[in-house]
Order: C-alpha cells, then structure tokens, then sequence
C-alpha cells in the first residue's frame, strides 16, 4: 500500500490526514536511517488515531511517553533496531521531554490560565503535555526545544507572577485522580445506555449527545448509539467529562446487566 493510499484509508478529514503524514515521516526515519525520533504531544484521541496507523504498519518498534507513568498527553517515540525502550527511557539525549515547575504565592491558579498563558507566548499546542495543578505548584512537561525559552519568557498565569524552573522528570508530581464509583444495571451493553448510567443522564439525552458527536469511545468519535461498549473502555462527553468500564458483571435478578464505572471529578 502506498503512502497516499495509506492516508485514504486511515485518515477521516483533513487534520488526520496531516497529523498521519507526519508521524509517517517520523516512522520512514527511524525505519530507513536508524535515527530514533518522535512526534510532538498527542492528545487521547490523536494517540488513538496514531495507534491505527502503528497496526496498519505492523506494529514497528515505539513507545508513547508523556513524562510520567498514566500522562494524558503523550510523545510516541519511534525506536530503530539498535535502541532499546529502557534506553530511550533514560537516556537524555533520545528523550524529548523536559519538566518545568512553577510556584507562585496568592491567587489561585487553573488549568486554564496555564495553558492560555503559555500559548499565548506563540506555542503550539503539541509543544506541551500535561500542566499538573495543585495548590501553588504547576508542573508543567514540554518538548525540550521550547525549554529553556518557557524559562525565559513564562513570567505570569493569569494576573499572577511565576517563578519557573526546570526539574527532573522523577521530580514531577501528578495530583491524586479523584473518581466516583457508580454501581448501577443497564439493559443492554449499548453505548447509549452505559453514557445515561456513567453522566446521570436520561438514555435519550445520551443518544442524542451521541448523535451530535460530542461522545467519543476509546477517544474516537462515535455516532451510533447502540454501538458495544466493554469493560476497560473509555467514555468521554463533551460538557461532562470522562468516566471508564471498570467491571461488566453478570445478569441480575432482573435480567439486567451489573456494571461499575469510574466517572472522573
């Protein structure tokens, strides 16, 4: 298959189709020359829609990375012959990713005004990974390549000073993941009724939440609502959030199937 065939069948609009000709030219280096190399920070889905591309090439060598074991967004690093994953893993001048940490006293200071505030110095977004937000601290991972100039320039979030400097990666420090457990029976493993139980919400509005493209399974977009969904899959509604199939148990009384999810907070 050819390079352009390949795009035609895996990329579904025109963001994909570019993301999927550069991670192949990433791929054609390490495969061709033997020199490790590496995408920018992918986020869920666009990891999703690399993986495709990992199988439809038969699995070359790589590994995805985000500086920290369970990282949401992530490199995907593409290894030649002669390197080793634990290799890359400790290896600075293979791995990409720098961590810098903010502190700052008064004022408090989200996501939001992280991540506005660094883009606003002309970043592009696959330049950043995960901003880790606690109370006076972001740790803040990068590619090295905007290090040293995110030193130099990240002076503010929001209306607030910063002092910023670069840390080890061992150093990162990820908040605690605060989930809630729902316990609940659905009729059918249909993805509409798993999206009603994990969001607390009305079977119908899950379908048409679904219908409208604002559901993703697995970080992919989905627009059927009776589509299976399995245990370890994960949901995701725009304007509610995440939740996970942690168990998918048998028939109850009933005849409805026992299920438990992790919905994020």
């Amino acid at each position: 298959m050819t390079k352009t065939e390949l795009l035609n069948k895996l990329a579904r609009d025109g963001e994909e189709r570019l993301l999927l000709a550069r991670v192949l030219d990433k791929l054609e280096l390490a495969w061709d020359r033997g020199v490790p190399s590496h995408t920018g920070f992918l986020s869920p889905h666009e990891r999703a829609v690399v993986e495709g591309l990992i199988r439809a090439e038969g699995w070359p060598r790589h590994l995805f990375f985000g500086g920290f074991a369970d990282a949401e967004r992530t490199v995907c690093a593409f290894l030649p012959d002669w390197l080793e994953e634990e290799d890359w893993l400790a290896g600075q001048e293979y791995d990409p990713i720098r961590a810098l940490r903010c502190t700052w006293t008064g004022g408090s200071l989200t996501h939001r005004d992280f991540l506005g505030s660094i883009l606003g110095l002309g970043l592009d977004r696959e330049k950043v990974g995960d901003l880790l937000v606690r109370d006076g601290v972001c740790d803040v991972l990068v590619l090295e390549d905007v290090a040293d100039f995110l030193l130099l320039h990240l002076e503010q979030a929001g209306r607030v000073h910063l002092k910023v400097s670069s840390i080890s990666l061992e150093m990162v420090s990820p908040p605690p993941v605060q989930v809630r457990t729902i316990r609940d029976t659905v009729s059918s493993l249909r993805l509409d009724a798993v999206a009603s139980s994990g969001f607390s919400i009305s079977r119908g509005k899950a379908a048409d939440l679904i219908s409208s493209g604002k559901v993703q399974l697995n970080h992919q977009e989905c627009l059927k609502p009776d589509r299976p969904v399995n245990e370890g899959d994960t949901l995701s509604c725009r304007g509610f959030g995440k939740c996970v199939v942690k168990e998918v148990g048998g028939p109850s009384k009933k005849g409805r199937i026992m299920i438990v999810l992790e919905r994020y907070v």
